[in-house]
């Protein structure tokens, strides 16, 4: 079954980095596009960035030029580096693929918490 699992959150001060890390299983990953989103309380779920199949990079307004996503095919992952943290970046981020066979689904990991301190 597909797996999504998530690490690498917790608390930084503002201006501080984190390197979030996403173990994925149950499907062929280098041909899959992947996603982080983030979840911050009392907010919709909202795209951070996403990375295709061919590593083509994509990323919110909100965090271009502080935040790099990346995959390492061979170790099945999906990472997120996080630089100049903002306390606004604080929220629950979630690793996300989506499979087409009959039909479309989204997966999603557990999420982990992340925390900017001002």
């Amino acid at each position: 079954q597909v797996q999504l699992v998530e690490s690498g959150g917790g608390l930084v001060q503002a201006g501080g980095s984190l390197r979030l890390s996403c173990a994925a299983s149950g499907f062929i990953f280098r041909l899959n596009a992947m996603g982080w989103y983030r979840q911050a309380p009392g907010k919709q779920r909202e795209l951070v960035a996403m990375i295709s199949s061919d590593s083509l990079t994509n990323y919110s307004d909100s965090v271009k030029g502080r935040f790099t996503i990346s995959r390492d095919n061979a170790k099945n992952t999906v990472y997120l580096q996080m630089n100049s943290l903002k306390s606004e970046d604080t929220a629950v981020y979630y690793c996300n693929t989506r499979l087409v066979r009959a039909r479309a689904i989204d997966y999603w990991g557990q999420g982990t918490q992340v925390t900017v301190s001002s």
